[in-house]
Formats: structure tokens, C-alpha cells, sequence
């Protein structure tokens, strides 16, 4: 069983209204990958970011291909 690559539940969210982007603090350094409504601005949290494999498996989950903007 070794060597099997775990199954990625793929998610969908609102592409129309929807924005992918990660969210960093300038204090901490912490960054959170999320989803920020392009009507009211408000960013909807979804997972921490702890290195690029992290950033990669949410592009995964949520078929994004292109680069995510970074905002503070």
C-alpha cells in the first residue's frame, strides 16, 4: 500500500464572485489561502499556509491554475 498518493477531494466555489487569493500579515508572517467576495471585499478563510506543498494542494482542491496575488 505504500506509494499510493492519498485521493484529493476537489471543492468548488463561486467563480463569479469569488477571488482566490492568499492573505498574509505583515506582523506575524502568517499567510491563509482564501477567498475574498469581489462585491464586499470580505476574505473568507480557508487553510493556513504553512510552506508551497500547502499552497499547491489548495490550487489543487480548488482547480486553480493561475498564481495567487498576495494580500496584507
Amino acid at each position: 500500500m505504500f506509494g499510493l498518493k492519498k485521493r484529493i477531494e476537489k471543492k468548488s466555489y463561486d467563480r463569479e464572485n469569488m477571488k482566490p487569493i492568499l492573505h498574509a500579515s505583515i506582523c506575524t508572517g502568517e499567510t491563509v489561502a482564501g477567498f475574498k467576495d469581489k462585491r464586499t471585499g470580505r476574505f473568507e478563510e480557508i487553510m493556513l499556509i504553512k510552506n508551497e506543498a500547502d499552497k499547491e494542494l489548495f490550487k489543487e482542491i480548488y482547480d486553480i491554475t493561475s498564481d495567487l496575488p498576495t494580500e496584507y
